[in-house]
Protein backbone atom coordinates (compact mmCIF):
# COMPACT_ATOMS: atom_id res chain seq x y z
CA UNK A 1 0.00 0.00 0.00
CA UNK A 2 1.18 3.40 -1.05
CA UNK A 3 1.27 5.43 2.53
CA UNK A 4 1.74 9.54 1.91
CA UNK A 5 0.47 12.33 4.31
CA UNK A 6 -2.43 12.66 2.58
CA UNK A 7 -3.38 8.79 2.93
CA UNK A 8 -2.85 9.55 6.54
CA UNK A 9 -5.02 13.00 6.46
CA UNK A 10 -8.26 11.39 4.81
CA UNK A 11 -7.64 7.80 5.81
CA UNK A 12 -7.42 6.61 2.29
CA UNK A 13 -5.62 3.44 0.69
CA UNK A 14 -4.74 5.16 -2.48
CA UNK A 15 -2.98 8.63 -2.83
CA UNK A 16 -5.48 9.80 -5.33
CA UNK A 17 -8.44 12.62 -5.41
CA UNK A 18 -11.28 12.54 -8.06
CA UNK A 19 -11.00 15.75 -9.71
CA UNK A 20 -14.14 17.99 -9.24
CA UNK A 21 -15.04 18.25 -12.60
CA UNK A 22 -18.52 20.35 -12.94
CA UNK A 23 -20.76 18.54 -14.77
CA UNK A 24 -19.49 15.48 -14.67
CA UNK A 25 -18.32 14.69 -10.93
CA UNK A 26 -21.33 13.99 -9.44
CA UNK A 27 -21.73 11.90 -6.41
CA UNK A 28 -21.85 8.87 -8.11
CA UNK A 29 -18.09 9.39 -9.43
CA UNK A 30 -17.27 10.68 -5.89
CA UNK A 31 -18.81 7.00 -4.58
CA UNK A 32 -16.68 5.06 -7.09
CA UNK A 33 -13.56 6.88 -6.71
CA UNK A 34 -13.56 6.72 -2.77
CA UNK A 35 -15.00 2.87 -3.15
CA UNK A 36 -11.45 2.58 -4.76
CA UNK A 37 -9.81 3.74 -1.71
CA UNK A 38 -8.88 7.35 -3.18
CA UNK A 39 -10.83 10.48 -2.32
CA UNK A 40 -14.07 11.16 -5.03
CA UNK A 41 -15.36 15.01 -5.36
CA UNK A 42 -18.06 16.45 -6.52
CA UNK A 43 -17.77 19.66 -9.10
CA UNK A 44 -20.03 22.57 -8.22
CA UNK A 45 -20.54 25.62 -10.53
CA UNK A 46 -22.71 28.26 -10.88
CA UNK A 47 -24.59 26.45 -12.98
CA UNK A 48 -25.89 24.82 -9.93
CA UNK A 49 -27.99 24.73 -6.96
CA UNK A 50 -27.73 24.36 -3.43
CA UNK A 51 -30.38 20.99 -3.89
CA UNK A 52 -27.45 19.86 -6.46
CA UNK A 53 -25.20 20.16 -3.97
CA UNK A 54 -27.11 17.80 -0.86
CA UNK A 55 -28.15 15.71 -3.57
CA UNK A 56 -24.80 14.88 -4.60
CA UNK A 57 -23.22 14.92 -1.18
CA UNK A 58 -25.67 12.50 0.12
CA UNK A 59 -24.48 9.68 -2.30
CA UNK A 60 -21.03 9.31 -0.77
CA UNK A 61 -22.46 10.11 2.91
CA UNK A 62 -25.03 7.62 2.07
CA UNK A 63 -22.21 4.96 1.28
CA UNK A 64 -20.67 5.95 4.40
CA UNK A 65 -17.30 6.90 2.34
CA UNK A 66 -14.90 9.77 2.23
CA UNK A 67 -15.75 12.34 -0.05
CA UNK A 68 -14.95 16.00 -1.30
CA UNK A 69 -16.25 18.96 -2.91
CA UNK A 70 -15.00 21.53 -5.59
CA UNK A 71 -16.18 24.94 -5.41
CA UNK A 72 -15.33 27.72 -7.73
CA UNK A 73 -14.61 31.33 -5.33
CA UNK A 74 -15.59 33.74 -8.56
CA UNK A 75 -19.22 32.31 -8.39
CA UNK A 76 -19.82 32.41 -4.50
CA UNK A 77 -19.85 35.94 -4.41
CA UNK A 78 -23.62 36.43 -5.76
CA UNK A 79 -24.43 32.61 -4.92
CA UNK A 80 -23.26 31.76 -1.04
CA UNK A 81 -26.17 29.28 -0.74
CA UNK A 82 -23.75 26.73 -2.53
CA UNK A 83 -20.70 27.16 0.01
CA UNK A 84 -23.92 27.13 2.66
CA UNK A 85 -24.75 23.61 1.40
CA UNK A 86 -21.52 22.33 0.86
CA UNK A 87 -20.37 23.16 4.42
CA UNK A 88 -23.68 21.60 5.51
CA UNK A 89 -22.70 18.74 3.76
CA UNK A 90 -19.91 17.76 5.80
CA UNK A 91 -17.30 17.07 2.98
CA UNK A 92 -14.06 15.65 4.44
CA UNK A 93 -12.50 18.12 1.84
CA UNK A 94 -13.79 21.62 0.49
CA UNK A 95 -11.46 22.51 -2.89
CA UNK A 96 -11.75 26.67 -2.99
CA UNK A 97 -10.07 27.16 -6.02
CA UNK A 98 -9.96 30.06 -8.51
CA UNK A 99 -9.76 32.83 -6.33
CA UNK A 100 -9.06 33.94 -2.94
CA UNK A 101 -9.89 31.46 -0.47
CA UNK A 102 -8.98 33.43 2.48
CA UNK A 103 -12.82 34.30 3.30
CA UNK A 104 -13.88 30.88 3.38
CA UNK A 105 -10.78 29.28 5.51
CA UNK A 106 -12.40 29.87 8.70
CA UNK A 107 -15.41 28.94 8.46
CA UNK A 108 -14.94 25.47 6.90
CA UNK A 109 -12.31 24.73 9.93
CA UNK A 110 -14.69 25.92 11.96
CA UNK A 111 -17.11 23.13 10.48
CA UNK A 112 -14.42 20.47 11.24
CA UNK A 113 -13.36 20.53 7.15
CA UNK A 114 -10.25 20.55 5.60
CA UNK A 115 -9.10 22.88 2.71
CA UNK A 116 -7.66 22.67 -0.59
CA UNK A 117 -6.75 25.18 -2.91
CA UNK A 118 -5.80 24.51 -6.70
CA UNK A 119 -2.80 26.88 -7.84
CA UNK A 120 -1.49 27.20 -10.48
CA UNK A 121 1.42 30.17 -10.48
CA UNK A 122 3.99 30.58 -7.12
CA UNK A 123 2.07 33.64 -6.22
CA UNK A 124 -1.33 31.54 -5.96
CA UNK A 125 0.87 29.07 -3.87
CA UNK A 126 1.70 31.81 -1.30
CA UNK A 127 -1.41 33.65 -1.33
CA UNK A 128 -2.97 30.00 -0.53
CA UNK A 129 -0.11 29.28 2.51
CA UNK A 130 -0.76 32.33 4.00
CA UNK A 131 -4.86 31.66 3.89
CA UNK A 132 -4.20 28.76 5.67
CA UNK A 133 -5.21 26.36 3.31
CA UNK A 134 -4.54 22.64 4.34
CA UNK A 135 -3.64 21.08 1.19
CA UNK A 136 -2.09 23.03 -2.15
CA UNK A 137 -3.00 21.36 -5.50
CA UNK A 138 -0.35 22.75 -7.99
CA UNK A 139 -2.40 22.64 -11.42
CA UNK A 140 -0.51 22.42 -14.90
CA UNK A 141 -1.48 23.71 -17.56
CA UNK A 142 -1.72 20.13 -19.09
CA UNK A 143 -4.88 19.58 -17.06
CA UNK A 144 -8.55 19.85 -19.00
CA UNK A 145 -11.15 22.34 -18.03
CA UNK A 146 -9.98 25.37 -16.72
CA UNK A 147 -6.69 25.84 -15.82
CA UNK A 148 -2.86 28.34 -15.89
CA UNK A 149 -0.06 28.50 -18.02
CA UNK A 150 2.64 26.80 -16.29
CA UNK A 151 3.60 23.42 -16.88
CA UNK A 152 2.77 20.83 -13.66
CA UNK A 153 6.42 19.40 -12.96
CA UNK A 154 8.20 23.06 -12.70
CA UNK A 155 5.16 24.06 -10.95
CA UNK A 156 4.89 21.41 -8.40
CA UNK A 157 9.07 21.83 -7.43
CA UNK A 158 8.44 24.98 -7.17
CA UNK A 159 5.83 25.12 -4.67
CA UNK A 160 7.29 21.82 -2.86
CA UNK A 161 9.96 24.75 -1.65
CA UNK A 162 7.34 26.82 -0.58
CA UNK A 163 5.40 24.44 2.13
CA UNK A 164 5.71 21.26 4.56
CA UNK A 165 1.65 20.90 4.01
CA UNK A 166 0.67 18.12 1.48
CA UNK A 167 0.90 19.60 -1.94
CA UNK A 168 -1.20 17.47 -5.15
CA UNK A 169 -0.39 17.18 -8.59
CA UNK A 170 -2.79 17.96 -11.09
CA UNK A 171 -2.34 17.77 -14.97
CA UNK A 172 -1.79 15.14 -17.71
CA UNK A 173 -1.92 12.46 -15.04
CA UNK A 174 -3.38 8.89 -16.41
CA UNK A 175 -1.43 6.23 -15.74
CA UNK A 176 0.43 4.40 -13.08
CA UNK A 177 3.85 5.71 -14.48
CA UNK A 178 2.50 9.32 -14.10
CA UNK A 179 1.27 9.03 -10.61
CA UNK A 180 4.48 7.14 -9.25
CA UNK A 181 6.67 9.92 -10.91
CA UNK A 182 4.66 12.62 -9.13
CA UNK A 183 5.19 10.63 -5.85
CA UNK A 184 8.99 10.34 -6.01
CA UNK A 185 9.30 14.42 -7.40
CA UNK A 186 7.63 14.86 -3.60
CA UNK A 187 3.77 15.02 -4.44
CA UNK A 188 1.26 13.89 -1.34
CA UNK A 189 -0.57 12.59 -4.25
CA UNK A 190 -2.84 12.74 -7.50
CA UNK A 191 -5.51 14.71 -8.64
CA UNK A 192 -6.87 13.21 -11.58
CA UNK A 193 -9.60 13.96 -13.77
CA UNK A 194 -9.24 13.57 -17.47
CA UNK A 195 -8.55 9.62 -16.56
CA UNK A 196 -12.30 9.54 -15.39
CA UNK A 197 -14.12 11.86 -18.23
CA UNK A 198 -15.05 8.16 -19.78
CA UNK A 199 -16.39 6.43 -16.74
CA UNK A 200 -19.79 5.09 -16.16
CA UNK A 201 -20.82 7.50 -12.96
CA UNK A 202 -19.51 10.38 -14.44
CA UNK A 203 -23.00 13.03 -15.34
CA UNK A 204 -21.58 13.86 -18.86
CA UNK A 205 -23.19 11.77 -21.91
CA UNK A 206 -22.36 9.09 -23.47
CA UNK A 207 -21.71 10.69 -26.91
CA UNK A 208 -19.23 12.75 -24.76
CA UNK A 209 -17.59 9.87 -23.08
CA UNK A 210 -17.35 8.07 -26.83
CA UNK A 211 -15.61 10.90 -28.07
CA UNK A 212 -13.47 11.35 -25.10
CA UNK A 213 -12.40 7.82 -26.04
CA UNK A 214 -11.49 8.46 -29.81
CA UNK A 215 -9.57 11.76 -28.89
CA UNK A 216 -5.81 11.99 -28.90
CA UNK A 217 -3.76 14.25 -26.75
CA UNK A 218 -2.60 16.60 -29.48
CA UNK A 219 -6.30 17.24 -30.35
CA UNK A 220 -6.87 19.90 -27.04
CA UNK A 221 -6.49 23.77 -27.17
CA UNK A 222 -6.50 26.33 -24.30
CA UNK A 223 -8.87 28.58 -25.37
CA UNK A 224 -11.55 31.83 -23.62
CA UNK A 225 -13.59 30.95 -26.55
CA UNK A 226 -16.46 28.78 -25.51
CA UNK A 227 -16.46 30.95 -22.19
CA UNK A 228 -16.81 34.11 -24.90
CA UNK A 229 -19.47 32.67 -26.38
CA UNK A 230 -21.99 30.60 -23.50
CA UNK A 231 -21.22 34.73 -21.75
CA UNK A 232 -19.45 33.11 -18.89
CA UNK A 233 -17.67 35.43 -16.78
CA UNK A 234 -14.58 33.51 -15.87
CA UNK A 235 -11.66 35.55 -14.97
CA UNK A 236 -9.28 36.26 -18.12
CA UNK A 237 -6.32 34.30 -16.16
CA UNK A 238 -8.19 31.13 -16.35
CA UNK A 239 -8.51 29.74 -20.13
CA UNK A 240 -10.01 26.23 -20.65
CA UNK A 241 -8.17 23.34 -21.82
CA UNK A 242 -10.73 21.37 -24.61
CA UNK A 243 -10.83 19.08 -27.18
CA UNK A 244 -10.71 20.85 -30.62
CA UNK A 245 -13.86 21.32 -32.66
CA UNK A 246 -15.47 23.10 -35.43
CA UNK A 247 -15.73 26.01 -33.44
CA UNK A 248 -12.45 26.75 -31.73
CA UNK A 249 -10.60 26.30 -34.81
CA UNK A 250 -13.01 29.35 -36.16
CA UNK A 251 -12.55 30.78 -32.83
CA UNK A 252 -9.98 30.35 -30.81
CA UNK A 253 -7.66 33.87 -30.65
CA UNK A 254 -10.76 35.74 -32.04
CA UNK A 255 -12.23 36.15 -28.85
CA UNK A 256 -12.98 39.90 -28.69
CA UNK A 257 -14.33 39.85 -31.97
CA UNK A 258 -16.86 36.90 -31.10
CA UNK A 259 -18.36 38.72 -28.15
CA UNK A 260 -19.48 41.06 -30.34
CA UNK A 261 -21.33 38.29 -32.33
CA UNK A 262 -23.99 36.95 -31.16
CA UNK A 263 -24.82 34.64 -34.12
CA UNK A 264 -20.87 32.73 -33.51
CA UNK A 265 -22.03 32.55 -30.15
CA UNK A 266 -25.41 31.39 -30.14
CA UNK A 267 -23.54 28.07 -31.98
CA UNK A 268 -21.89 27.38 -28.86
CA UNK A 269 -25.14 27.68 -26.31
CA UNK A 270 -27.25 26.12 -29.04
CA UNK A 271 -24.67 23.36 -28.79
CA UNK A 272 -24.60 22.57 -25.22
CA UNK A 273 -27.86 22.30 -25.14
CA UNK A 274 -27.88 19.18 -27.96
CA UNK A 275 -24.53 18.02 -27.38
CA UNK A 276 -23.64 18.46 -30.50
CA UNK A 277 -19.41 18.13 -30.65
CA UNK A 278 -18.63 20.49 -33.68
CA UNK A 279 -19.98 23.82 -31.54
CA UNK A 280 -20.26 22.19 -27.82
CA UNK A 281 -16.99 22.48 -25.21
CA UNK A 282 -15.64 19.03 -23.87
CA UNK A 283 -13.34 20.09 -21.73
CA UNK A 284 -10.27 17.77 -21.74
CA UNK A 285 -6.89 17.44 -20.90
CA UNK A 286 -3.75 16.40 -22.53
CA UNK A 287 -3.79 13.16 -21.41
CA UNK A 288 -6.74 12.24 -23.12
CA UNK A 289 -5.26 9.83 -25.72
CA UNK A 290 -4.37 7.51 -22.76
CA UNK A 291 -8.82 7.27 -22.25
CA UNK A 292 -9.79 4.67 -24.74
CA UNK A 293 -12.19 2.48 -22.81
CA UNK A 294 -15.39 3.04 -21.00
CA UNK A 295 -15.37 1.59 -17.29
CA UNK A 296 -15.94 1.90 -13.30
CA UNK A 297 -14.18 5.01 -11.68
CA UNK A 298 -13.61 2.24 -9.59
CA UNK A 299 -11.59 0.51 -11.17
CA UNK A 300 -9.47 3.24 -13.20
CA UNK A 301 -8.41 4.16 -9.48
CA UNK A 302 -7.77 0.30 -8.54
CA UNK A 303 -5.99 0.08 -11.63
CA UNK A 304 -3.75 3.59 -11.20
CA UNK A 305 -2.55 2.59 -7.64
CA UNK A 306 -1.36 -0.87 -8.79
CA UNK A 307 0.61 0.11 -11.19
CA UNK A 308 2.07 2.85 -9.24
CA UNK A 309 3.01 0.47 -6.43
CA UNK A 310 4.39 -1.87 -8.83
CA UNK A 311 6.73 0.78 -10.40
CA UNK A 312 7.92 2.63 -7.13
CA UNK A 313 9.03 -1.12 -5.76
CA UNK A 314 10.99 -1.45 -8.96
CA UNK A 315 13.18 2.36 -7.43
CA UNK A 316 15.20 1.37 -5.97
CA UNK A 317 17.04 -1.33 -8.53
CA UNK A 318 17.55 2.25 -10.29
CA UNK A 319 20.28 2.54 -7.27
CA UNK A 320 24.20 1.09 -7.15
Amino acid sequence: MIRTPLTRWFDLTTPVIGAPMAGVAGGELARAVSLAGGLGMIGVSGRHGAEFVTEQCAVPTEAQLPFGVGLMVWTLAERPELFEATVAAQPSLVSMSFGDPAPYIGPLHDAGIAVAAQVNTVADARRAIDAGVDVLVAQGTEAGGHTGQRSLLPLLQEVLTLTDRPVVAAGGIATGGAMAAMLVAGAAGVWIGTALLACTEGLNAAAARQRIRAATGDETVLTRAFDVAEGIAWPERWPGRALVNDFSRAWHGRETELAADDAARALVVEGRRTGDPATAPLYAGEAVGLVTAERSATDVVRELDAEAERLLRRVPKLLS
